[in-house]
């Protein structure tokens, strides 16, 4: 059930938070310019109801069709999408969320379906025509169904809100908010609720207590700020630069360890964002529009000019009263927790919450010159990513490493010029998949990882000169095991969770390890497709094993592995193929290998159960028989 709702909250909010900069924009023209605003233009202020009535409810709508449906599921969304705004009276946030995914899944049945189908030369005709006519039917439907639905809808959500402000009774959500935020729920209730519902009651009444009541970093302050004064040990030590970043950055998933170590703690933000709300509500506060992230630098930015004394006492009281609470629960029930521990439980629960793949390897060596760009990547590539990216931005500079550019990005959207890759360690599978060209280097958390300080001195080392040429690196074997055996396979080529390709690219791909690796010349890659043309190279088991013809074997430097796993399956000239060990052997030293595998791997089960819960570690070990 837990994993239903995770599932369904990543919808919604994949949905909005690529449009929160919208919202902001909307927010940030209301504010300033409309007739009570800071900066009353009457010429100005005349977007402000156009781009919250047609503006945001499209780019909802074609976010929703592009993740169901790609481009042209995008396309299909937004006229479906259109065709609800056209049939209600009150901004459609609610009706995109659903036209949008419907225009998307449509084009993706009928693609599925006329696809195969489509005669050599008619593709564009048929993809052009078929988006239109299935865009258009939809925007009918939506006018005519969805619209008035959604109208309805909307007016029974705002009318339970009305009642929960008329009964003093808001505060209550704050029961559900604070746990719902360190399960990494919020944004379904946050996105999906609270934002639209509120930009349709800031329009009319020119803010909403709604864009507080999981973005007040008030109670996240509180229960920091009471760790810096009775917490213990490490969590007690960490705790003060945490709330600085949370309070500031609006970063609040850095006080959910602290929550997850001593779990009634949770008591604290609770009680503290009900006082906040409470506050919010008898004093008339509010924003102009959502702030995203939940920093007070976004609080007050979106702060109309009537409410600053009412925002800021919400985020003090919350402060005061989570603060409060957490001083006499850690006195009472506090212990010396495990802090990382607990950062690695906030890590699996995000993950969790997005539903990732497997790690990947992090890929070769640096080499001088090499890197221009590097990436860091998480979910929405706002938040966690951010804040990695300026870590190690800052750690270059104190090194004296320039000429790297650090960015960061949502995983989805990682750009194709970049050399390394920086996400956690279970979105590593998509960022493989998104920037094959790149080295991916995996982490437990954003938060000061070790891999940061290697990677620096790693680049210090290339930019110096100190690496040596990739040929000359190229000829060195890994160390041996401690029996004296060769590793003929290095974690670095070890490539799991690969999106389904042709055998061809996959052997492409085998090839190109292998060439990094200093195993083969580049000639060697020729070599192995012969091999497949003339005799297929899948062995059955759901197991194929690249390597190159007798001609070739003189392009071979010294013997190596490497090994790709394809959870979805290879159609391999019909036979399903999942993993792929692609071999360069000048002398017998492979076999070993190969009998490991076949131990592992005998039966088609036997290979989708290794595929299904492979570990780097785990196949790094088994197959150079270190264990």
């Amino acid at each position: 059930m837990k994993e239903r709702i995770q599932k369904f909250g990543r919808f919604l909010s994949g949905m909005v938070m690529p449009n929160i900069g919208a919202f902001i924009a909307w927010g940030f023209i209301a504010a300033l310019f409309i007739a009570d605003g800071w900066f009353p233009n009457a010429a100005i202020a005349s977007m402000v109801d156009p781009m919250l009535k047609y503006l945001l409810p499209l780019l909802i709508g074609y976010t929703g069709g592009k993740a169901v449906g790609g481009a042209k599921g995008a396309v299909a969304g937004a006229i479906a999408t259109l065709g609800v705004i056209v049939g209600a009276e009150i901004p459609m946030f609610i009706g995109a969320m659903i036209a949008g995914p419907l225009g998307g899944w449509c084009i993706k049945r009928f693609d599925g379906f006329a696809q195969p189908r489509i005669p050599a030369g008619f593709e564009m005709l048929v993809n052009n025509f078929s988006v239109g006519i299935i865009g258009g039917i939809l925007s009918i439907v939506c006018m005519f169904l969805i619209g008035p639905v959604c109208t309805t809808l909307t007016g029974w959500l705002g009318n339970g809100v009305e009642w929960l402000v008329s009964h003093r009774l808001l505060p209550i959500t704050a029961v559900l908010v604070e746990p719902a935020k360190v399960l990494f729920l919020n944004n379904a209730i946050n996105h999906g609720v609270f934002t639209p519902i509120g930009a349709q009651e800031a329009m009319e009444a020119g803010k909403s207590i709604l864009f507080m009541i999981e973005s007040n970093p008030g109670p996240g302050l509180g229960l920091l700020l009471a760790y810096c004064v009775a917490g213990k040990g490490s969590a007690r030590s960490s705790a003060a630069g945490a709330a600085f970043i949370q309070f500031v950055g609006g970063i609040h998933e850095l006080y959910f360890p602290y929550v997850l170590m001593n779990p009634i703690l949770i008591l604290a933000p609770m009680a503290g964002n009900a006082a906040g709300i409470l506050v919010l509500s008898l004093l008339g506060g509010g924003l102009k529009g959502a702030a995203s992230p939940g920093s007070i630098i976004a609080e007050m930015l979106m702060t109309p000019k009537d409410a600053y004394l009412a925002n800021i006492l919400g985020i003090a009281v919350a402060a005061a009263v989570s603060f409060a609470l957490a001083v006499v629960l850690l006195k009472a029930f506090g212990k010396e927790g495990d802090l990382e521990a607990a950062r690695q439980q906030v890590a699996a629960s995000k993950a969790a919450s997005k539903g990732q793949a497997v790690p990947v390897s992090t890929g070769a060596a640096v080499r001088a010159g090499e890197v221009r760009k590097i990436v860091f990547a998480c979910d929405a590539g706002m938040g966690s990513s951010a804040m990695g990216a300026t870590m190690l931005r800052n750690k270059l500079k104190d090194a004296g490493i320039t000429g790297i550019e650090v960015i960061h990005h949502p995983v989805s959207e990682i750009p194709g010029d970049c050399q390394i890759v920086v996400t956690h360690h279970e979105l590593s599978g998509r960022a493989a998949q998104r920037a094959p060209q790149a080295r991916i280097v995996p982490i437990q958390n954003f938060m000061g990882a070790p891999e940061y300080d290697a990677l620096v001195a790693e680049l210090l080392q290339a930019q110096k000169g100190s690496t040596a040429p990739a040929t000359e690196a190229a000829e060195e074997a890994p160390a041996p095991a401690a029996d004296g055996r060769p590793i003929l396979l290095e974690k670095k080529n070890i490539l799991l969770g690969c999106a389904s390709v042709t055998p061809e690219e996959a052997i492409r791909k085998c090839g190109e390890l292998m060439v990094r690796s200093g195993y083969v010349d580049e000639a060697y890659i020729q070599g192995m497709l012969d091999r497949e043309k003339s005799f297929s190279v899948a062995i059955g088991s759901h197991v194929a094993i690249p390597h190159g013809t007798n001609d070739v074997k003189p392009l071979i430097k010294r013997t190596g592995v490497v090994v790709m796993t394809y959870p979805e399956g290879i159609d391999w000239n019909g036979d399903k193929v999942k993993l792929v060990v692609g071999i360069a052997a000048k002398g017998e030293e492979h076999l070993e290998v190969l009998g490991r595998i076949v131990a592992i791997a005998s039966t088609d089960e036997d290979t989708d159960a290794v595929v299904a819960a492979a570990d780097v570690e785990n196949l790094y070990r088994k197959l150079n028989g270190l264990e």
